[in-house]
């Protein structure tokens, strides 16, 4: 069993907790352990985006459909996100767990708050802008998807066109795609150390005392994003005819990674190479969920409206239905484009309350102690709605393999991150969309299929 990195990711969160409880400077010290592993993936992060976006792209042949697959995505991801934010409007205005309260806003400073928050935000067109890199260079460079996402779009359409000599790129960068996801297995072994370094400098840094005096917040945000994965994104995987559990059994790694770290991020890498082996299309797979963590944070859209509506309780500011109605709007903007790391959720609402007149920025300092405790929540939400969010589009486009997403689901088929020795894996033909595509037996796959997808076509 500890041979197995969920449990050994388990373990570095449980041992990260009682050596922040027991030793607290200690365990707030030890947070370059955490930064650090998240720094390791995140420099992988760009160029694996950019090969998975590129090949699949040149593999599909097909602009058109390119346009279809993201039109479809974008409109699901509005769905989901409008859903995620509704319910949490409906829960923090029926527990209102800022009521009594009675905070007087002029004791409130934005002394102590991160720069991210008090700084001026962007407007819609800065945040489109903002998507254009500099040089074709710089995407890689920086720490924003949507800048990749664009360029990696650009160049696989330019791949297509470039015919036999595109052909040829397309090939290399395939080949580069393996060794990227071997460098990314590699820094993976180091999971449970950042795992138990960031859980060490929460409980010490913050203390489990913090969670005293706002666990009503805490726990209906808890509780509220649990209620969004379990029914929601439940019947999403239900219409689509899959079960949810076992997908989350499927992804419980990720999710252990996700919880220690709090941030969704160290897993995109890994998440594209399951979500390929459990039956979607690699094109799908590329546009999807790279664009769902700028797009799709549903967990990050749950503690915009929750969190907004609780610091106006808190404030004794009377909301009225369409003044909440109109900062949901929006939320709508401000939730797009804010990466799945440590924070982010923070600085999205910051955006919000600076753009609306309703409650001041400073009130932030209320729920800024707290802000650590419910950015796992955010996280582990957005990375399960991210997931759900592929497979959905994928079926939608009808590249979907559902038989052996049954089959891998249900463990017939083990994903395993490295090819067995002398083990060549046979390349996945794309099915054509509308075509219900071939199955061999899920027994004889078990035995035949262990190969890491990310290094097929």
């Amino acid at each position: 069993m500890l041979s197995l990195l969920y449990v050994q990711c388990l373990i570095g969160v449980l041992a990260g907790a009682v050596v922040g409880w027991l030793w607290p400077s200690f365990g707030a010290e030890l947070k370059p352990l955490g930064d650090g592993f998240i720094a390791l993936v995140r420099m992988m992060i760009a160029p694996v985006i950019f090969c998975t976006v590129v090949h699949g792209i040149a593999s599909m042949g097909n602009a058109r459909a390119v346009g279809r697959v993201s039109l479809k995505a974008l409109l699901y991801f509005e769905v989901l996100t409008t859903v995620a934010m509704v319910i949490g409007l409906v829960v923090v205005n029926v527990v209102q767990p800022g009521s009594g309260l009675h905070v007087d806003p002029s004791t409130l400073s934005t002394k102590g708050l991160p720069p991210e928050a008090t700084a001026s935000h962007e407007s819609f067109s800065a945040f489109v802008l903002a998507m254009i890199p500099d040089t074709l260079l710089s995407a890689m460079t920086g720490h924003e998807i949507l800048p990749v996402l664009v360029v990696s779009v650009l160049f696989g359409f330019g791949l297509n066109a470039g015919g036999e000599a595109g052909a040829g790129i397309a090939q290399g960068i395939e080949k580069l795609s393996r060794i990227l996801f071997t460098l990314i297995r590699w820094i993976m072994r180091l999971a449970p150390i950042g795992a138990f370094g960031s859980m060490a400098f929460t409980i010490g840094n913050y203390g489990l005392d913090t969670l005293r005096h706002l666990f009503l917040l805490i726990g209906s945000f808890w509780l509220t994003a649990l209620f969004f994965v379990l029914v929601v994104l439940g019947t999403v995987m239900r219409v689509n005819g899959l079960r949810l559990l076992p997908f989350l059994r499927y992804i419980k790694e990720e999710l252990l990674i996700v919880l220690g770290t709090s941030s969704s991020e160290p897993v995109l890498p890994r998440m594209m190479a399951k979500l390929e082996h459990v039956g979607a299309a690699k094109p799908v797979v590329g546009i999807t969920l790279p664009a769902g963590y700028s797009f799709n944070l549903d967990g990050t859209a749950i503690y915009l409206t929750m969190g907004s509506v609780f610091l106006a309780q808190a404030l004794g500011i009377d909301l009225s239905l369409t003044e909440q109605l109109s900062m949901l709007a929006i939320m709508l903007l401000t939730s797009k484009g804010a990466a799945g790391v440590t924070g982010s959720g923070f600085v999205a609402l910051a955006a919000t309350l600076s753009a609306v007149p309703h409650v001041p920025v400073a009130a932030l300092a209320l729920i800024f102690g707290i802000d650590r405790f419910m950015s796992e929540a955010r996280a582990l939400t957005s990375v399960v709605g991210n997931g759900v969010a592929t497979l959905a589009v994928a079926k939608w486009e009808g590249q979907l393999d559902e038989d052996r997403a049954k089959a891998v689901l249900r463990g017939d088929i083990p994903y395993t991150s490295a090819p067995e020795p002398g083990h060549t894996p046979e390349p996945q033909v794309d099915p054509v969309p509308g075509e219900k595509p071939a199955e061999a037996d899920p027994k004889a796959a078990a035995g035949a299929d262990r190969g890491p997808v990310p290094a097929v076509g």
